[in-house]
């Protein structure tokens, strides 16, 4: 039995003016594919996700993020971008766009977009142009065009290798057929990496920049934030399987310092539009001092915090990199970000129903054990000071799907014998809504990844008003969120005694979070007046049993 704030309701806060809203702001990612199909074609789109916006408000959160839904060939889902001014059609049009972003602000709920400056679609103008006009163009100088090694050029200029696996390098076709130049590209090869040196691509995503913000969007989330700017001279890194230094080393293509002059710019763009409009790093830095360093006052508003997503369900290592994550952001005053899944990874629920096994599964796990913890998580989570990010799904406790067919893969990187893990489509299952119908009500033409028969009991529908279900303890925890004045807000915590495998802390304004990470119930005082827990707690005589993994929010 879960037990609930007894006078939760399920509010949202408003649009309203207010300065720095994102500091402890809960913001929702959808991803746009997998979230609701307005036509019926099997694909989730712009109209799909309007028509589910009251069930955001309801869940009461406060912005949602929105993948990639511009004009692209979609080699990565979205993340190869062709216009960045146009919507794909198979998401709808920039009409759509306009009508969801006023749907949302009357909902009083905030829309981010996501960003892609690191890299374009080799579709788009500019590299199409590259390819036409050949070597010494002046389009090839927005891209890191170079001749190869070799006696006839026939090696890749430098020893990179691609995060989805193989050479960071392709080599073009001169316009006479004759073998030509490499272009770089850390992720697919129909992902062209820009050349920021270059004056044009500031000029043009400044543009971009302002394009959104008169739309009306909130702000933006931009993806390989930490990969835009490559050491001087792009030199050889040394060495092959370079994707295991990833986030434990600066790479000569990955979190160099240039980076921060461009958000320099960008922020004073953000701050010259009214409404408090925002800016979020995906930022993959070796430690979460060095992501501070994209959240100085002058540069973007947050950064996803990726220590925190890739740590295990342990109290001391918890313990640690909370304190690290609260630590480092504190000098530079940015808000601490807290998030457990999202579009790349293994839903956490399926993450923590094993052994610690890094943040790609490809085993089930024990479902009952992973949704317990995961439940657990949450609570933790949405107890701590800062930001709180929510991934589409996780809200109804859905497991990653681990057994889809090879055949429906669509992740770029399935496949490769080198490279990202190519399982991330298990992640990306369209969510259900319904318990009947065609594709869980996700759309009337079924689903672009095929759903489990399980997840008719997981739809919204079926949680909906039961009061042991995933849903109602998300839609509990964030109206008690809103409603106690502990939570979010501040840059600190308070740790308290407790017993091995147990967290405790108090956060100033009458609030203690106790999080039991055992597999073995735990006797401790009881901190006060129980407003929340994802288990049943007993009370006896002033002493509380917590069940094995249960986090409980106490009113002091």
């Amino acid at each position: 039995m879960t037990q609930y704030l007894a006078d939760a309701h399920h509010a949202a806060k408003t649009t309203a003016p207010g300065a720095d809203w994102w500091r402890d702001a809960v913001i929702y990612q959808v991803y746009p594919r997998s979230f609701a199909d307005g036509n019926g074609d099997g694909m989730g789109d712009l109209p799909g996700i309007r028509s589910r916006l009251p069930y955001l408000r309801e869940l009461g959160v406060d912005a949602v993020w929105l993948s990639p839904f511009y004009a692209s060939p979609q080699a990565d889902a979205g993340y190869d971008v062709a216009d960045y001014r146009a919507i794909d059609p198979m998401f709808g049009t920039l009409l759509d766009a306009d009508a969801l972003i006023r749907d949302a602000h009357e909902l009083g709920l905030r829309i981010i977009v996501d960003l892609v400056p690191n890299h374009s679609s080799d579709a788009h103008e500019w590299f199409r142009r590259a390819l036409q006009e050949g070597p010494g163009s002046a389009p090839r100088e927005r891209y890191h065009f170079r001749p190869g090694k070799g006696d006839d050029g026939e090696l890749p200029p430098n020893d990179w290798e691609s995060i989805f696996g193989g050479p960071a390098w392709t080599r073009t076709e001169n316009p006479d057929g004759t073998p030509g130049d490499w272009y770089l590209h850390l992720f697919a090869p129909e992902q062209p990496d820009f050349n920021w040196e270059h004056p044009a691509v500031a000029d043009e995503f400044r543009s971009i920049l302002r394009f959104w913000l008169d739309m009306g969007v909130d702000g933006f989330r931009i993806d390989v934030a930490h990969g835009l700017v490559k050491a001087e001279g792009l030199p050889d890194l040394g060495g092959s399987d370079q994707l295991k230094l990833l986030g434990n080393d600066v790479m000569p293509f990955f979190d160099q310092d240039g980076v921060h002059e461009i958000y320099r710019s960008w922020r004073t763009i953000l701050d010259e539009y009214p409404g408090d409009r925002i800016a979020v790093a995906e930022a993959w830095t070796p430690t979460v001092e060095r992501t501070a360093n994209y959240v100085r006052p002058d540069e973007l508003h947050q950064a996803f915090n990726f220590q925190y997503l890739g740590t295990h369900w342990d109290a001391p290592e918890l313990r640690r990199v909370i304190d690290q994550s609260l630590d480092a952001m504190r000098p530079v005053g940015a808000p601490a970000t807290w998030v457990l899944s999202n579009h790349d990874v293994t839903r956490h629920a399926t993450r923590f129903a094993g052994p610690p096994a890094g943040t790609q599964i490809r085993e089930a796990g024990d479902r009952e054990l992973g949704l317990r913890r995961a439940r657990a998580a949450t609570l933790l989570m949405l107890a701590l000071p800062g930001s709180a990010y929510v991934y589409q799904g996780e809200e109804l406790g859905l497991p990653d799907v681990t057994d889809l067919p090879d055949e429906v893969r669509q992740d770029p990187a399935f496949g490769r014998t080198e490279g990202q893990d190519g399982f991330r489509d298990g992640c990306r299952v369209p969510i259900p809504w319904t318990a009947k119908g065609p594709s869980y009500g996700f759309g009337e033409g079924g689903s672009w990844l095929p759903q489990p028969d399980s997840w008719a009991a997981l739809s919204v529908e079926a949680q909906t008003g039961d009061p042991e279900s995933t849903l109602e303890l998300y839609r509990s925890a964030l109206a008690a969120r809103r409603e106690h004045p502990a939570l979010g807000a501040g840059d600190a915590v308070e740790w308290l005694d407790a017993p091995e495998g147990v967290l405790a802390f108090r956060r100033e304004g009458g609030f203690v979070c106790t999080v039991n990470t055992t597999g073995e119930a735990v006797r401790i005082p009881a901190a006060g007046r129980v407003l929340l827990a994802n288990s049943a707690v007993r009370i006896t005589d002033g002493e509380a049993v917590l069940p094995a993994d249960t986090t409980v929010w106490w009113a002091v």
